[in-house]
């Protein structure tokens, strides 16, 4: 089992401790804002049992059918994350509007408040943790589900700041337009992960400052060469591609050229971890003029 893999199965354990924590501050308050707390816990632990899956699948090696890897999987799952997001908050509003037409005092809400506090804190060390190493793991997967546990911290804090105000005011009315806001929040939550996801499947293309670095290694590496053209970036998963032309004098023996892309290889993958690399050599006749000109 891989790092990712280890992290995403812990997701599922602490997922589920929070989950309990919340569905019990829910049964002992009956507070509409701490059913949906709870339903997005609920989407949290699909979420992590869907991420562990997909990073195991994004695991497994190229083969005939998949040549370039199984790496977009991930995206999949971030996507399918999403969109049980939105279905949750669709919940949340139903609930929200069923208690509104029958508004009711809360129940126990010290008890309920104290639960949800420690299940807020969980959640928030859990989400930095997952951030942080979906970053540096570069996991499509493990990114989304940080994302999600951060933004289920900031409505729990919402959420926990109006249950303390319905209990000082006694407006019963508050709960469930509190839980309103929550699930209109968790909307754009949700649809801020397609979004990342989506573009992932469609090959877009890395951020700016790392073309801008991947464009400068090219120009310092490839002594010898002229110039390097048509320059094309892609991320799919935790891999990103790299293809360009590389334009050398018209005389260069294809030795020397392959010798001049062996450096620029070495000098990419030093700076860009991870990435995949195709180079095709022309003569200087085929130079544009107009990409990446050698130092």
């Amino acid at each position: 089992m891989t790092q990712a893999q280890r992290i995403a199965a812990g997701s599922i354990v602490l997922g589920l401790v929070v989950l309990g924590l919340k569905t019990g501050a829910w049964g002992v308050t009956g507070s509409a804002a701490l059913f949906s707390d709870a339903a997005e816990s609920l989407v949290n632990v699909a979420a992590s049992v869907i991420a562990f899956g997909a990073l195991r699948l994004a695991d497994k090696p190229a083969d005939a059918n998949h040549p370039y890897g199984h790496a977009k999987a991930e995206f999949f799952a971030a996507v399918i994350e999403g969109v049980l997001i939105l279905v949750a908050a669709l919940v949340i509003l139903d609930h929200a509007w069923t208690v509104l037409r029958a508004p009711a005092p809360l129940h126990a809400a010290l008890l309920g408040i104290v639960l949800n506090i420690v299940a807020t804190v969980i959640n928030g060390v859990w989400g930095a943790l997952l951030l942080r190493r979906g970053r540096s793991l570069r996991s499509a997967a493990l990114r989304a589900d940080g994302q999600h546990l951060l933004s289920d911290v900031v409505t729990s804090c919402g959420v926990l700041a109006g249950v303390v105000l319905v209990v000082q005011t006694g407006l019963p009315w508050l709960d469930p337009a509190l839980a309103a806001a929550t699930a209109l929040y968790i909307i754009f939550a949700g649809l801020h992960v397609m979004r990342e996801s989506v573009g992932g499947l469609m090959d877009e293309a890395p951020a700016e400052d790392i073309v801008g670095s991947v464009r400068r290694v090219v120009g310092e590496s490839a002594s010898g060469a002229l110039e390097a053209h048509d320059l094309r970036m892609r991320r799919a998963g935790r891999h990103m591609f790299l293809e360009f032309h590389l334009v050398v004098p018209a005389a260069m023996t294809v030795a020397d050229a392959h010798d001049i892309c062996d450096r620029i290889e070495a000098a990419l993958k030093a700076e860009v971890p991870g990435l995949l690399i195709s180079i095709h050599v022309e003569p200087e006749g085929k130079a544009k003029h107009h990409g990446v000109i050698v130092l």
